[in-house]
């Protein structure tokens, strides 16, 4: 099952791409075959992703026109992308997969998941509503159904756990302060991160993964906050993720996006800009943060300078006395 997950989050980036480029079947299936190179090497499951894809693609009509008639209060031209395709993909399954393979229930929870995984604050429930307006048209399939009993899942502290940092990275040029971040093709910016490698520290692996994923010579100064979360792996299997976020400076120069999967642009902001930017719930709190400790320390450097100066016309003014 956590291999069909990632199956399924790795066709939903391939039709996100397909759509926004507006690509035919084959350009979609070359998409799909970087896309499971990239994020779900080895897992033995790309005939799965690729017949699901052409499903989708080859029965789009119809799809679009179940959800034009589900959410009559949402053209589908305005329908964010990302949730756009999870109902794609959701509808996809739930009205034309083998029921025996993929249960009804099974299908509208996996589109909810990729929902609120990949799209924004509402996306789960919005995608929850439509599929559930045609779950019901359908007559509910499956809903007597006996579940499986679930497979004995290994405990969250005895889970291998993989150490990963990032950062806020922040320039001086010009009197301004700038941030520069990343965006994923989900239409979120965010930060720069990686793992650890070998006997890397932390900290070293953070400057690195700065470098190669944005071009940058970072600085890091400290701390920001860390984060923890559950990840499925085809090989791995379940396995925690702990995150460190740092503050860290770097010259103002041109950014330079590695090929790291995922990723589409790096980009510098102003701070008046970062409030109009779509950030993901758990990374807004880190750049806020970064804003205030920034804008703090020029407070008090401010200050300093103020008392520095008064201190300088005390003792001249004593000098001229004397």
């Amino acid at each position: 099952m956590a291999n069909r997950h990632l199956s399924r989050s790795v066709v939903l980036q391939t039709l996100f791409e397909w759509d926004f480029r507006e690509l035919d079947l084959n350009g979609a299936t070359a998409v799909l075959e970087r896309n499971s190179e990239e994020f779900a090497p080895g897992i033995g499951d790309f005939a799965f992703m690729k017949s699901l894809l052409h499903m989708i693609v080859s029965k789009q009509k119809e799809i679009d026109q179940i959800i034009e008639k589900a959410a009559p209060d949402w053209p589908l031209a305005k329908i964010a992308n990302v949730d756009r395709n999870v109902l794609r993909l959701g509808l996809g399954e739930l009205l034309f997969a083998d029921r025996t393979e993929v249960p009804a229930k099974v299908a509208i929870n996996e589109a909810i998941e990729l929902a609120k995984s990949f799209g924004g604050e509402t996306s789960g429930k919005f995608v929850n509503g439509v599929l559930g307006a045609v779950y019901k048209g359908l007559g509910e399939p499956g809903k007597d159904d006996v579940a499986q009993k679930k497979k004995k899942e290994i405990l969250y502290e005895d889970m291998v756990v993989e150490h990963k940092a990032g950062a806020v990275v922040y320039a001086r040029y010009g009197g301004e302060i700038y941030f520069a971040l990343v965006h994923d093709i989900f239409g979120h910016w965010t930060l720069s991160k990686g793992g650890a490698k070998n006997d890397e520290t932390i900290e070293i692996a953070g400057v690195r993964s700065l470098k190669e994923e944005m071009g940058v010579d970072a600085k890091l100064e400290e701390i920001l906050g860390e984060n923890e979360y559950v990840a499925n792996h085809p090989e791995k299997g379940k396995h925690r993720k702990h995150v460190v976020y740092y503050l860290a400076s770097a010259p103002y120069e041109p950014l330079t996006l590695g090929e790291s999967g995922g990723l589409d642009e790096a980009k510098w902001f102003q701070i008046s800009e970062i409030g109009d930017l779509n950030f993901y719930d758990d990374i807004l709190p880190l750049v806020t943060k970064a804003i205030r400790i920034l804008m703090n320390n020029d407070k008090d450097a401010e200050h300093d300078s103020e008392k520095g100066g008064s201190a300088d016309k005390a003792t001249s003014s004593k000098a001229d006395k004397k």
